[in-house]
């Protein structure tokens, strides 16, 4: 697997919050003497530094297909990340405190994606059981998750059950009356309290009552319709004197009196 390194240490020492971070001992390859290195743990990445202000790490340990186990060794408070594979390297650590490598052992064991995708999987199946209920509580008609669909609250519309429109609606003075519609003057029935129709539709709310204008109102009407103009003109010839009388009288004003 190619890392770059660049990316890499950054990632280590960016301002993303760490799993876990602290001192711990780590054993050399080759000579088995420990060494104190700082680690932070981000993900299933496990980084190592030779001092805590370090700007880069000195390695890092990819924990993912790896088991985390205590080992014995004379040094206390060990423990040892191995891996698969015979030419697999197994890195031996140890904490300064018996809380430290407890702390360690179960952060490095939740690092791995194997365990992030279990937690996945029994969130799910408890998130199942919740909307669900039990295996045996429904009896067969327990449907999978993903064909889950939240059931309408009331009766489904369709086009085939909608009310067909008129072809050519009725008009009165030149507009459309939408309850001239055959049927739509009869009494709404009464007799059940459930809202909807003998089909099972529900049923629109009443239209109010339309107000015909009597044929002295309409005369009326008409006759101000007609004489709209005049009474215009009138009306501004008559506010267009009172108007220049006002304008007359605050120029006098202005003047002051007359000596």
């Amino acid at each position: 697997m190619k890392l770059n390194e660049r990316s890499l240490a950054f990632y280590a020492t960016c301002d993303s919050p760490a799993d876990n971070a602290g001192f711990l001992y780590k054993r050399g390859e080759r000579h088995t003497a420990y060494h104190r290195r700082w680690f932070v743990l981000k993900g299933n990445m496990l980084f190592y530094f030779e001092e805590r202000e370090s700007r880069e790490p000195v390695g890092v340990i990819v924990l993912e297909g790896g088991t985390v186990e205590l080992c014995d060794s004379a040094e206390e408070f060990t423990f040892a990340i191995r891996f698969g594979g015979t030419k697999s390297r197994t890195y031996v650590l140890a904490a300064e405190s018996q809380a430290a490598m407890e702390s360690w052992v179960k952060s490095l064991s939740r690092a791995s994606f194997d365990y992030m995708r279990l937690v996945v999987r029994e969130l799910e199946k408890q998130l199942e059981e919740m909307r669900w209920g039990p295996a045996g509580g429904c009896g067969g008609c327990r449907q999978s998750p993903g064909s889950w669909k939240p059931k309408p609250s009331g009766p489904e519309w369709s086009p085939e059950r909608l009310p067909a429109l008129p072809a050519v609606l009725p008009k009165e003075n030149g507009c459309a009356v939408w309850n001239n519609v055959p049927g739509a003057d009869q009494l709404p029935n009464t007799s059940s309290c459930s809202g909807h129709d003998g089909e099972g539709n529900p049923r629109p709310p009443p239209l109010p009552p339309r107000r015909r204008a009597a044929s002295s109102e309409a005369g009326s009407a008409g006759a101000a319709v007609a004489e709209s103009p005049s009474t215009f003109c009138q009306l501004h010839e008559q506010y267009g004197r009172e108007v220049a009388r006002l304008q007359q009288d605050w120029l006098e004003r202005r003047r002051g009196p007359r000596l």
